[in-house]
């Protein structure tokens, strides 16, 4: 049973702003939480920059968890949503750009872009999106070529590619032999701890404008959701909104694995609990899953950063362990 039925924009709005809310509040955790435990009022006077301030603190905060927590948010919104996006084409909930292979071949490209030492904006950023892109014509080869919306034949063929880019990765890895070799292991498993504003300040260039663009596609969406032909009947050109759809997902995918890695199964997560809340309409699911996956995200980096006794978990391994098995959960229900 639907818990809001977002039929106006006054419920687009009153939904938007309780998971605006929600995700504010993660990001104060994330700040005041860490390895590095405070006292309440040094950090609230840290915080607010008054007099006593203590440089470390100050330091801590504003250069190491502000800017993580913000690249955290900003990584679940993109993941999240392009698992929307996908679910949406596919009309599959088991879609999500993980499991697709959209990540694995961003992340063929960034090694790649990596062990070239180009620089991360824009030369890495490239090199995934023209990874991600490739798996992407493959999928679609190997599922025979047909409509982007034959979602059995596309899963199927995105969980062989998942499989061919592992093992790609790994072959990459093993011909590494310098430095770079921790770095690009611990950054395939999804790692925040890099993050700095400069960063977070491309990547809000770059998404920004592609979560306004998803969001004013969010209608034609709602139609491909009840089938090609119908939409069609609706004035809709299906072939061109799928391709729009696909390259701007696909595109966003891949800025986000350059920057932090392989992060899966938020796709899966987010969508499939907050459709279960909120329903099917997508004019409502859009700003939900930018909110609400950049809660996610925010959460699972502070149990990354706070589970351990000394260091840290990468990300990745956190929102495997919860996506994981509710895969597990949805493929035996879609197959009774």
């Amino acid at each position: 049973m639907n818990l809001i039925l977002p039929r106006s924009w006054f419920h687009i709005s009153i939904v938007t702003a309780i998971l605006a809310a929600v995700l504010l509040l993660t990001l104060a955790l994330g700040i005041s939480m860490g390895s590095s435990q405070m006292d309440i009022q040094p950090f609230i006077r840290t915080l607010m920059g008054g007099e006593g301030a203590d440089l470390t603190l100050h330091a801590i905060i504003w250069k190491i968890r502000f800017p993580r927590v913000l690249m955290a948010a900003m990584v679940g919104a993109t993941l999240s949503l392009g698992g929307l996006v996908f679910q949406a084409l596919l009309r599959n909930p088991l879609a999500e750009p993980y499991i697709l292979g959209i990540s694995g071949g961003a992340a063929i490209g960034g090694i790649i872009g990596i062990l070239l030492n180009l620089s991360r904006f824009p030369g890495v950023c490239a090199t995934a999106f023209t990874g991600s892109m490739a798996t992407l014509f493959l999928v679609v080869v190997i599922s025979s070529g047909r409509a982007m919306l034959a979602k059995d034949s596309i899963l199927l063929s995105g969980v062989i590619l998942n499989a061919f880019c592992s093992a790609v990765i790994t072959f990459l890895v093993s011909l590494v032999q310098d430095s770079k070799l921790h770095t690009i292991i611990f950054w395939l498993m999804g790692d925040l701890s890099q993050s700095d504003l400069r960063h977070v300040g491309y990547l809000a260039i770059v998404l920004l404008p592609c979560f306004l663009l998803v969001f004013c596609m969010s209608h034609i969406m709602n139609l491909l959701l009840m089938g090609k032909n119908l939409a069609h009947s609706m004035g809709v050109r299906v072939k061109v909104s799928s391709l729009i759809l696909v390259i701007v997902t696909s595109f966003m995918v891949s800025v986000t694995v350059s920057y932090c890695g392989l992060i899966g199964f938020v796709g899966l997560v987010m969508p499939h609990l907050l459709r279960m809340m909120l329903g099917p309409d997508h004019r409502i699911l859009v700003p939900a899953c930018i909110l609400g996956g950049g809660a996610y995200m925010v959460l699972c980096d502070l149990l990354a950063r706070t589970l351990p006794q000394s260091g840290e978990i990468p990300t990745g391994v956190i929102t495997a362990m919860i996506g994981a098995p509710l895969f597990i959960y949805l493929l035996k229900r879609s197959n009774p």
